[in-house]
């Protein structure tokens, strides 16, 4: 009988934590290290931390983060825009600007995060060649 040399198990590699690589993900940190910079620009991503040197090129968060903060801007500003408007009863073109601008504030101020949010987790989770 032949033996399959390909039958032995690579070693396993050890477990990241989940949490804390979200945590430096939301500070737009590296998920390795937490010190180096995540981004080169507003949304986009560096190649290599330049604090610990993690390989960050295989990240691939996609339309997550958009989604994500359509979401939770939606959300939000539906409830207070709704809650406004029941207490307050502002005049329509002060209703239109200030969520019209808040909307937009928000949903930028939440896109960086929430993609520092998705490359924790496929860092912590080894995906995509991590």
């Amino acid at each position: 009988m032949e033996t399959d040399t390909h039958d032995h198990y690579a070693p396993a590699l050890p477990e990241r934590a989940t949490w804390p690589a979200i945590a430096k993900g939301l500070r737009h940190r590296c998920p390795n290290c937490g010190e180096g910079a995540l981004y080169e620009r507003y949304l986009k991503l560096r190649t290599e931390c330049p604090a610990c040197g993690e390989d960050l090129s295989h990240a691939r968060a996609d339309d997550g983060p958009a989604y994500l903060s359509i979401l939770v801007t939606a959300k939000i500003m539906g409830t207070l825009q709704l809650v406004t408007y029941e207490q307050l009863q502002p005049e329509p073109w002060v209703m239109a600007v200030t969520f019209s601008v808040g909307v937009t504030v928000m949903a930028l101020a939440l896109l960086p995060r929430f993609k520092g949010l998705i490359v924790g987790v496929q860092w912590a989770k080894r995906m995509h060649g991590f």
